[in-house]
């Protein structure tokens, strides 16, 4: 055995001394409140892979999608066509805000999806929600912030999961979470190559 070996060989086993009495420690299970925030790019395809997990682990799930209306989504296919039991999902926006152009109906639109997230976060059948870009309809107060954060801190189950999504999560929000991630943008084709949203990769 080389020197390198073994000099490898001995860290790994501190490591591995130290992983196993920190692991000792985390004992506590809680439904989780998570934010998927930042300009970067995976932060719904982030949320969508854990409804996989979710689904591969017999944990019934649901999505709420905000915003996006009726964008032919692959994961929205995907979902309803095959896995419809497993994952409820609902789409209440109708396009993203410039496209719309009309402030009350997207008011609208957001109370009507944050009605049905609140349903589905109170069904003791569901797991896990996913409320996919519900942040955008936050930022610009279609929904009142300390409703939804009071609800999730009260209300919500204790064994309930809830990922929410979506650009420039407010200060409120990120106080109240478990888990923030921030993606962070370093390069992207639309914007810095002047490529068009790409199927399966945006959609």
């Amino acid at each position: 055995m080389t020197d390198i070996t073994e000099r490898h060989n001995a860290k790994m086993k501190k490591i591995k001394a130290a992983r196993d009495k920190m692991m000792e420690t985390k004992t506590e299970e809680k439904g989780l409140i998570m934010v998927h925030t930042g300009p970067g790019k995976g932060k719904s395809s982030s949320g969508f892979g854990m409804i996989m997990r979710c689904i591969s682990h017999g944990m019934p799930c649901a999505v709420v999608q905000f915003i996006k209306g009726n964008w032919d989504t692959g994961e929205k296919t995907f979902l309803r066509d095959r896995f419809a039991d497993e994952c409820r999902f609902f789409v209440s926006g109708e396009g993203f805000t410039w496209e719309t152009q009309d402030r009350e109906r997207d008011i609208a639109a957001a109370e009507n999806g944050w009605r049905i997230a609140k349903e589905q976060i109170l069904d003791p059948k569901i797991q896990f929600v996913l409320l996919d870009e519900i942040n955008i309809a936050l930022r610009y107060d279609y929904l009142d912030i300390d409703e939804v954060v009071e609800f999730l801190m009260t209300q919500k189950p204790a064994m309930t999961h809830v990922v929410l999504t979506g650009r420039n999560a407010k200060p409120e929000l990120i106080e109240a979470a478990d888990l923030v991630t921030e993606m962070t943008l370093v390069k992207h084709p639309f914007k810095d190559l002047g490529v068009k949203a790409q199927k399966g990769v945006e959609f």
